[in-house]
């Protein structure tokens, strides 16, 4: 099945939109400028290392999160804040940094979404997939900084629940945004984060991400290397 579907994948490339991602944003711009990358992403996908997956000993509390995220003055957590720079039309925010409003738009399915409860915050690569493809030998502190990582424009977005709980803790062999033009973004922001963070892929999810790479052809992946 996963193989007819690569395959139609494909076949529908004029149908996938390209994309370019937005640069990430570090802390030091002279460590981005030494270390930012940009490649075809055709050329990204070969970077990945192609490794066995497994989940032995996976505890989604092994990653901490939502902390308090960038700004320790705002009294707002890493989902808050992710919510509040994603935000289209800027919501309330009251005491507590409880926000209340404001309009957002879930590109994994073209909706838009005027309640903040409505809206989960998707890891681009979910936990359990990290865990599987090298975060089980990360330290906890890393981990963090992985579950909380707002220093890349794409290794958490704003989504719709909905979007989000059908993803799970799938890889792009597995799972694809319902919406057929978000294809293209969505796996140059995948790769952008798996490079990102040093993590391999395993054999189907590479074979997958060649599959669309192809459909791709035009998009690029910007990524700079985690500290």
């Amino acid at each position: 099945m996963i193989k007819n579907m690569l395959r139609g994948a494909a076949a529908l490339s004029l149908a996938l939109t390209p994309l370019a991602l937005p640069s990430p944003a570090t802390a030091t711009p002279a460590v981005a400028a030494a270390k930012a990358a940009v490649l075809n992403l055709a050329d990204a996908v070969e970077q990945l290392p192609v490794a066995d997956e497994s989940r032995a000993g996976y505890e989604r509390e092994s990653f901490k999160h939502w902390n308090r995220g960038l700004d320790l003055a705002d009294g707002c957590n890493t989902r808050n804040e992710v919510l509040l720079t994603e935000a289209v039309q800027a919501p309330t925010v009251a005491a507590g940094c409880k926000l209340s409003g404001g309009r957002w738009t879930s590109y994994y399915d073209g909706q838009e979404v005027n309640d903040p409860a409505k809206l989960d915050i998707d890891h681009m690569v979910p936990l359990a997939e990290a865990w599987d493809s090298g975060a089980s030998t990360w330290t906890a502190a890393r981990r963090e900084a992985y579950a909380n990582d707002q220093d890349a424009a794409t290794s958490l977005v704003a989504v719709t629940a909905r979007s989000n709980r059908s993803k799970s803790d799938q890889d792009p062999a597995e799972w694809m945004p319902p919406l057929p033009d978000a294809n293209c973004r969505y796996v140059s922001e995948w790769v952008a984060t798996k490079l990102r963070w040093g993590l391999a892929a395993d054999q189907g999810e590479a074979d997958a991400l060649e599959v669309y790479a192809e459909a791709c052809e035009t998009t690029v992946v910007h990524y700079t290397p985690a500290p």
